[in-house]
């Protein structure tokens, strides 16, 4: 049984000014894209509104790589106005952000080389693109693989990176090995409660790294604020992967509340809602969980803080409100069963979940 996958390779700094000069060549085509979709959706002359679509988009750049000084090559030009399209109508808007090559600018777009299939070969344990030769650290061996579409990616750092996708051959899907149901409330005191009383405690690396970065930033040191950033997003993206890992190798089903981290951030949150990283959390979880057989869902979990998981009703003694927040334990006036704040919320989640699946609803 063969997947796609995609796998992620560092490219040496020594090509990072011909990835740039590239980069640049992308942003051209991407604005002209955006400036062309605009006008199109304009009315002159009674003409009716255009959505164009990417082919049209490929017919408006055809010539561009003839160009003196464009350095993409025809694979890029073409992909980018795929990709714009493709996001147009993912977005539905009428024009998207601009991306700017100013390295200056506040508003940089970190660099970003789209291609097709076969735009890119691997000879000689080194890549050959758009006429150039690209070092790399090959730690996936890729002369077994057969390279499909993918993209060059600029880090935070100014680092390269390749992301491509190839085809794997894997198991079939296991039977999980685990046999329970486990729901799971996301929070900011504790970064994911679990129904069986376990707690997953993530440090807060951003918080702890504010005094280094404070400093850094303060003697204008550039390279060394985007080292102290990496650094965090790497120590997140490290505890993440293995505790999703084990998550999915000791349970059959997984579900998890449903928490719009945007919403929490836009009320004064930000710092400790990107800290707690949940839309990571919940991506690894459910791509993992989908790749080795495990059930996993997304459920409501409107009022599973209040709802007693015992015997199910909303007593007055329970956390409500902003007000209830600092209550951490609290005691059911109906049943007297005692709750741990967040245990119960995941409980009451579990609950959810395995009803919705009772029920017909899909899991995922």
């Amino acid at each position: 049984m063969q997947e796609i996958r995609t796998i992620k390779l560092r490219i040496k700094d020594k090509h990072a000014k011909a990835m740039l000069a590239m980069a640049r060549d992308v942003n051209m085509v991407w604005n002209f894209c955006n400036e062309t979709q605009y006008l199109s959706l304009k009315h002159y002359c009674n003409r009716p509104k255009i959505w164009l679509s990417g082919y049209d988009l490929q017919k408006l750049t055809s010539g561009l790589v003839k160009c003196d000084g464009v350095e993409a090559g025809s694979s890029t030009i073409q992909q980018t106005c795929e990709e714009f399209a493709t996001r147009l109508r993912q977005f539905r808007l009428s024009r998207l952000n601009w991306r700017v090559s100013s390295k200056k600018s506040p508003k940089y777009s970190l660099g970003w080389v789209p291609f097709k299939k076969h735009a890119l070969t691997y000879k000689n344990g080194q890549l050959l693109f758009n006429g150039i030769f690209l070092g790399l650290w090959d730690s996936y061996g890729l002369s077994n693989y057969e390279l499909g579409a993918g993209s060059f990616n600029e880090d935070t750092r100014g680092r390269w990176h390749l992301n491509v996708s190839v085809k794997v051959d894997v198991e079939e899907k296991r039977i999980p090995d685990g046999t329970a149901a486990l729901g799971i409330d996301l929070g900011l005191k504790t970064m994911a409660s679990y129904s069986n009383g376990d707690k997953f405690d993530m440090p807060k690396w951003y918080r702890l790294s504010e005094q280094a970065l404070g400093i850094a930033q303060r003697a204008r040191k550039k390279r060394r604020v985007k080292a102290i950033h990496a650094k965090v997003a790497n120590q997140r993206k490290d505890a993440i992967h293995k505790e999703t890992s084990r998550l999915v190798k000791e349970n059959a089903a997984i579900f998890v509340g449903k928490v719009s981290a945007k919403a929490m951030a836009k009320m004064g949150m930000g710092k400790s809602v990107h800290d707690a990283a949940w839309t990571a959390f919940r991506t690894q979880l459910k791509y993992k969980a989908i790749s080795q057989g495990v059930v996993f869902g997304e459920v409501n979990e409107a009022y599973s803080t209040q709802t007693c998981s015992c015997c199910g009703s909303i007593p007055p003694s329970s956390p409500k409100g902003r007000t209830g927040l600092g209550i951490r334990r609290w005691t059911c006036s109906d049943c007297g069963a005692e709750h741990d704040r967040d245990t119960n919320a995941a409980r009451n989640i579990a609950r959810l979940g395995l009803q919705s699946l009772a029920g017909g609803i899909p899991a995922h």
